[in-house]
């Protein structure tokens, strides 16, 4: 039996499996089969076939926007309105069969936009360029899922679906468990927190069944057992999505209400240009993004060169984005702005800027 067998069985004895606490533990196992199944047919080692890789595309910018949705949602569309890239846009399904990138200027910041092919049902298991999408997909800061606003939820639950497969968590956090593999002394297991769906028996059954038997377990939060599983794995990536409803001139007012009142979601026409301003402020603000300014002594602040940085940088960062050897002859920093309690202030490396702060670093004598 092929690996693709063996998930499709898994699956469908979940699926007719009671959910119950009596079920939790044959579940849970279950689970951890299946998320170790879907990594073998997505990184195939040895002769059974090559690693599934990514496009041939450079990341450039100071962030990268995916993509990702099914054929003829506007993907091509938006990245022709948004940018000054030209990608071709039909009526019928599949005109982009490569990765094809923009580049959207805004607060001065250059973001990578990439139109990816339209994904097929069945991508998690190489489908179509499924893997090819997916592994792009993996190396982005922000996921754009392109929906159809005139056809049904299906399209966002199967694509939520698809990410999934593939060990993209889309819009949540790596949860909070200690987990590091030892050379010996089997496993230790602790919680700092109360469970209700996990326990130590299950903790060894799933580490058994990954062939660990010596390790360190420290569980902080009320984890479920596939946030387990992904900590196990260690190769799940975290990522914002922004859900994006294009073809809003073909529904009426009232649905176009509803969806604009979902979470994470802004609503568009890319052919008659509605809204599109807004979705890149949506973009901007889910990619968590700020612009720090720099300046010398006795010289007024660079507000046209401003620095682009993930919020939550240290002035450690900071220089370390301007030249890595400014760490090392760092003496102090004096910092204007939201950050610091007045203006200057002076403060050290752990310092964390906040944005349209103003910084001047001054070297050792």
């Amino acid at each position: 039996m092929g690996i693709t067998e063996k998930i499709a069985d898994i699956e469908r004895e979940i699926a007719r499996t009671q959910k119950n606490k009596a079920t939790e533990y044959h579940l849970g196992l279950l689970k951890a089969k299946l998320a170790r199944y879907r990594v073998m047919l997505l990184e195939p080692t040895g002769k059974s076939g090559p690693k599934g890789a990514g496009f041939d595309v450079v990341r450039s910018g100071d962030a990268r926007v995916a993509m990702i949705g099914f054929p003829s949602v506007g993907k091509s569309t938006l990245l022709s309105k948004t940018t000054e890239t030209k990608s071709e846009a039909a009526s019928y399904e599949f005109t982009t069969l490569t990765c094809i990138p923009g580049k959207i200027h805004y607060n001065g910041a250059q973001i990578q936009l990439l139109d990816l092919p339209g994904i097929i049902e069945g991508a998690a298991q190489g489908k179509g360029r499924g893997r090819q999408v997916i592994a792009v997909a993996k190396t982005a800061d922000l996921i754009l899922m392109m929906l159809d606003a005139t056809k049904g939820p299906r399209q966002r639950e199967l694509l939520e679906a698809e990410l999934e497969a593939v060990g993209i968590r889309i819009n949540t956090h790596r949860p909070n468990i200690y987990f590091k593999v030892k050379k010996g002394g089997g496993i230790s297991f602790n919680s700092t927190c109360k469970l209700t769906h996990l326990n130590e028996r299950m903790v060894y059954q799933i580490l058994h069944d990954y062939k660990i038997h010596n390790a360190e377990v420290l569980i902080r939060e009320d984890a479920t057992v596939d946030q387990f599983i992904d900590v196990v794995l260690g190769n799940r990536k975290y990522i914002s999505c922004l859900y994006c409803y294009n073809k809003i001139d073909e529904i009426s007012i009232e649905e176009v209400d509803s969806l604009a009142r979902e979470p994470n979601t802004v609503v568009v026409s890319c052919e008659s240009d509605l809204n599109l301003e807004y979705l890149i402020d949506q973009i901007w603000h889910h990619l968590d993004l700020i612009r720090v300014y720099t300046k010398k002594r006795g010289e007024f602040p660079d507000f046209d060169g401003g620095l682009i940085l993930k919020r939550g940088t240290t002035v450690e960062g900071v220089c370390r984005n301007i030249h890595k050897s400014l760490v090392d002859e760092f003496n102090y920093a004096l910092v204007w702005g939201t950050s610091t309690k007045h203006n200057p202030q002076r403060v050290g490396l752990n310092h964390v800027v906040e944005d349209e702060d103003v910084i001047q670093v001054v070297k050792k004598k």
